[in-house]
């Protein structure tokens, strides 16, 4: 999808359309979760530090971002794609591979399918997608990403190689900034260059990547499309404005974050059987901590509980807290799993409680009801939350 967090939240207001626009939380420690093509324009990229963006764009319109509703509409465009054939191997909540050999027969061309899921996505979903379509998944998404904004890039077998041969080196998988200088230094600056250099030199700099990166070069990715690959975990993390030693502080946002993953866990339709605290001191010193839980779990109250008892697990902290995380891990289908009833009736009764208040927020919106720890006490205004999912 093309700058799929803005493009999301451009539905509902077009007004903005053309100027430009982050998602993101406007707090200076909080990162760029997605910046409209606008935004691009003045060096704005996401995962980029918010203080930086607000120096680059200061004109920037900055919207607070909405996760539960991006995944919903990332299951929207999901089911899109396995409309199309049954092997789809998605790669985050807005991208993905698919094999469409099979539907050709069905429904035409691969540039007639290309097309074909570019329009469903705009008038289904009120986005708009670019498609990169190649004999392997590596040159597939180097086209996709080469024809954005809304675009479609058909690259064909006999193409393949003089098409690669004529991109920068930092177009290659495994090449960051910093095994692009070192290339560099070899006098490699193309995918035509890396072609034309023995493997041997390039291990030798490189080590094993070298030869990864050589076959790249030359098109050979022979990687399947595997379907439905399971998110491995599902969490929240938040840095905090100003450094904190405050234990009540502390404690509320671990509760909010718990809520944020239990919502996102029940959305999913998944259940996890391992709980995960994280930490960041002042001093950028990190440290995790994890549980495994007897039932699986999908309510904030559960996960708090763990949460907790893993904090106390860790002592006295003598240094401030820069940032928390809370993370479900050993993720499984909840459909498929036998959820034993728990001896304390009062987890299911927690458990019945979050699945109506998901049905409150589907209804009125996600700050409609909360617990009252995380209302500010003198306004009861909710205090705007901060994570990075």
């Amino acid at each position: 999808m093309d700058a799929f967090f803005v493009s999301v939240e451009l539905r509902g207001r077009p007004q903005l359309r053309g100027r430009p626009v982050i998602v993101g939380f406007p707090a200076d420690r909080s990162v760029v979760l997605s910046a409209s093509y606008e935004a691009r324009a003045f060096g704005v990229k996401s995962a980029m530090p918010m203080v930086v963006a607000h120096r680059l764009c200061p004109q920037a319109i900055v919207i607070e971002p909405r996760h539960k509703l991006y995944y919903e509409v990332s299951g929207q465009l999901m089911s899109i794609f396995e409309s199309i054939t049954e092997l789809v191997e998605p790669l985050s909540v807005d991208e993905a591979f698919l094999d469409v050999g099979g539907a050709i027969r069905r429904l035409g061309s691969p540039q007639a399918i290309g097309e074909l899921i570019r329009s469903r996505v705009v008038s289904e979903l009120g986005i708009t997608a670019s498609v990169g379509i190649a004999a392997s998944k590596f040159v597939a998404k180097i086209a996709s990403t080469r024809c954005k904004p809304d675009g479609l890039l058909l690259i064909r077998p006999e193409e393949t190689v003089p098409y690669l041969h004529s991109l920068p080196v930092n177009a290659l998988w495994g090449v960051g900034a910093k095994t692009a200088d070192v290339l560099a230094r070899m006098g490699i600056r193309t995918v035509a260059d890396v072609a034309a250099t023995p493997i041997a030199s390039l291990k030798k700099v490189l080590g094993a990547t070298g030869e990864h990166v050589h076959r790249l070069s030359w098109g050979i990715d022979p990687r399947a499309v595997t379907p439905i690959r399971l998110e491995k975990s599902i969490g929240a993390e938040e840095t905090f404005a100003v450094d904190t030693a405050d234990d009540a502080l502390l404690n509320k946002e671990l509760l909010r974050l718990s809520h944020r993953t239990a919502e996102r866990l029940r959305a999913s339709g998944m259940v996890s059987r391992t709980v995960a605290l994280k930490l960041r001191y002042a001093d950028f010193s990190t440290v995790t901590r994890s549980r495994t839980v007897h039932t699986p779990v999908d309510s904030a109250q559960l996960i708090y509980a763990t949460i907790l008892q893993l904090l106390e697990s860790l002592g006295n902290r003598s240094m401030p807290v820069r940032l928390v995380g809370v993370r479900a891990e050993q993720l499984e289908p909840a459909a498929q799993t036998s959820m034993q009833l728990s001896l304390d009736r009062r987890d299911d009764n927690w458990r019945s409680a979050e699945q109506a208040l998901d049905r409150v927020a589907e209804k009125f919106g996600n700050k409609s009801v909360l617990p009252a720890r995380l209302l500010d006490g003198a306004t009861g205004a909710a205090r705007p939350p901060r994570e990075q999912a």
